[in-house]
């Protein structure tokens, strides 16, 4: 078959690669326009690496529903759109230029987490486990009939980053499955059931503000889904200074508090520091911080939530020597 490429992110890359050393002929590559950060540094646009790589028509448009752009796209003469963290909103109009259709690679099993963050949802929420599932692009959003799925265990300590990477992979033999049924016209599309939709919309920076009531699973759940951004934040609350904001990048639920014994200090947002490990009070225990990245110098004493604020004490000495080494 023919086949046009639609990607940006590093999701897309295993499964593009794959097709593009396929029986399939890849006839060009369409992603986003290159992005120059701070200091007019250009990023990397990985998906526009790859076609030029193989020498293929690279189309980098800003507004792809444009009719130029659509015009350009019927040149083609594609059978298949097949799409992967493209970026951009697909209208009717370009939907209806492949000959079998457009196809999205999706990072959860739908019709859970539809939207544009469903790896890291899919974790925030605790599920054990997730999966990849291609589907028909229609109009609504991720809402057109599934033609493939392969589920997943979401492991213990397991950050967004690493799933993302993760699920990429399991994306290589589910498009080349689909692809031969599509070629062959025996896929089966399945309808999403309506009752089983979660949205998993963009995840704003400040999603990263921990609230030390709620539960140490839940934080736990928070901490990974959030990395690598935008990662979650405390602050260090440091006597007669500013407060310091303190990234907290892993932890896990502490189970030793009887060693705190009686009338040890129970409110939420308090640090302790014990064997060397600092321990931060939850809503329901205490969760150890591994690995804790301090925007300056420590010489803070207490941890505080976004939404309430504490002076339990611990050494000044002990904290600052334990967040150098973690």
């Amino acid at each position: 078959m023919r086949i046009v490429l639609m990607g940006t992110g590093e999701f897309a890359l295993p499964a593009f690669r794959a097709v593009l050393g396929s029986v399939h002929k890849v006839v060009a590559v369409v992603t986003q326009p290159d992005k120059v950060g701070r200091g007019h540094h250009q990023h990397v646009n990985v998906v526009k690496a790859l076609g030029e790589s193989g020498g293929l028509p690279v189309l980098q448009p800003e507004r792809v529903n444009r009719p130029e752009v659509l015009e350009e796209l019927r040149g083609f003469g594609a059978d298949v759109f097949l799409v992967a963290s493209y970026g951009q909103i697909l209208k009717p109009e370009l939907l209806s230029i492949p000959r079998l259709g457009a196809f999205n690679l999706h990072g959860s099993l739908l019709p859970k987490y539809r939207g544009a963050a469903p790896v890291q949802y899919s974790i925030w929420e605790g599920e054990r486990t997730t999966g990849v599932t291609i589907f028909q692009i229609e109009p609504a959003l991720d809402s057109g009939p599934m033609v493939g799925k392969v589920e997943t265990e979401i492991g213990e300590e397991e950050t967004a980053g690493e799933l993302m990477l993760r699920l990429a992979e399991l994306c290589v033999p589910l498009t080349l499955e689909v692809l031969d049924q599509l070629e062959r016209g025996v896929a089966c599309f399945e309808s999403q059931d309506p009752a089983g939709v979660v949205l998993a919309p963009k995840i704003p920076r400040e999603a990263g503000q921990l609230d030390f009531r709620q539960g140490v699973r839940r934080i736990d759940c928070q901490l990974r889904a959030l990395q690598p951004w935008p990662k979650c934040s405390a602050v260090l609350q440091r006597s007669g200074q500013p407060p310091l904001r303190c990234l907290l990048l892993l932890g896990k639920r502490w189970g030793g508090e009887e060693e705190f014994g009686a009338g040890a200090e129970l409110s939420t947002g308090v640090v302790r520091v014990v064997e060397g490990r600092p321990l931060v009070r939850c809503g329901d225990g205490w969760l150890e911080l591994l690995r804790v990245q301090p925007e300056g110098p420590v010489t803070a004493v207490a941890l505080l939530s976004p939404l309430q604020s504490h002076t339990g004490r611990c050494s000044q000495q002990t904290l600052q020597q334990t967040l150098q080494t973690i």
